[in-house]
């Protein structure tokens, strides 16, 4: 189960995407919030912390806290969080389509745990999507799974949401994710899947993610056509 601070920074950030709080107007006060969303001062002043350091508000001292987000022409990605394509997609006012185009039980060998950063010998689940939006294939995501963390899994499960088959089916608390992203030359491959038009290079986004134990559970490599995403974090000064 997610914080309750973690709904409210959601329910927050998903009302200035929509518009509900403007560029540059404020949000409700915190003792507005607390009656609003019923929680404590802690937990409000927490989610408006996230909120901040995700580069959507602004504390003014002596004003209130300031929407400092804007939408941008590409699909946004908040590198600070942990969600689904779905909620991506949602977020950003698009309907998105996932093929499954691999599913397999494997072994990691010496290749496969340099790439995913698990051990040699671990039983992996290997899931290959491909991501279509708005009437093209952009995205081509390249998983492996802990098979110990995923029992049942399915390409059906695959197809619709992982994420909301371990948190909602399994209880599982996804926690942390390292990230890294790269740009490289487009393979064989990724013209193959993707509609890659005459782009020759990729966006790759690199996620290792970890539950609530520690265990990393995920190693996906996502490539993006570079065109359509912008992948936003915010850097703050003094914290």
């Amino acid at each position: 189960m997610k914080s309750i601070y973690y709904d409210i920074y959601k329910d927050l950030r998903d009302k200035i995407i929509a518009g509900s709080y403007p560029y540059q107007s404020y949000i409700p006060s915190e003792l507005s919030l607390i009656e609003e969303y019923e929680c404590t001062h802690n937990t409000v002043r927490k989610a408006l912390q996230v909120l901040t350091l995700h580069g959507f508000v602004q504390p003014i001292r002596g004003k209130g806290v300031k929407v400092i987000w804007q939408q941008g022409r590409r699909t946004r990605f908040v590198l600070g969080d942990i969600e689904t394509m779905h909620e991506a997609a949602a977020k950003n006012g698009l309907v998105v389509e996932t093929s499954v185009r691999c599913f397999e039980h494997i072994v990691a060998d010496q290749k496969i745990s340099e790439l995913t950063g698990f051990d040699v010998g671990a039983e992996l689940v290997r899931v290959e999507r491909v991501r279509r939006l708005d009437g093209a294939n952009l995205i081509f995501d390249k998983s492996c799974f802990l098979a110990s963390c995923v029992p049942g899994l399915t390409p059906e499960i695959a197809a619709d949401s992982i994420f909301t088959y371990l948190e909602g089916e399994l209880g599982m608390e996804i926690t942390t994710s390292n990230r890294t992203i790269t740009m490289e030359y487009a393979t064989a491959e990724d013209r193959e899947v993707l509609d890659l038009l005459d782009f020759d290079m990729l966006a790759v986004l690199d996620n290792r993610t970890f539950n609530s134990e520690g265990v990393h559970f995920e190693s996906t490599m996502s490539r993006h056509r570079p065109d359509y995403f912008t992948f936003m974090t915010t850097a703050v000064r003094g914290y």
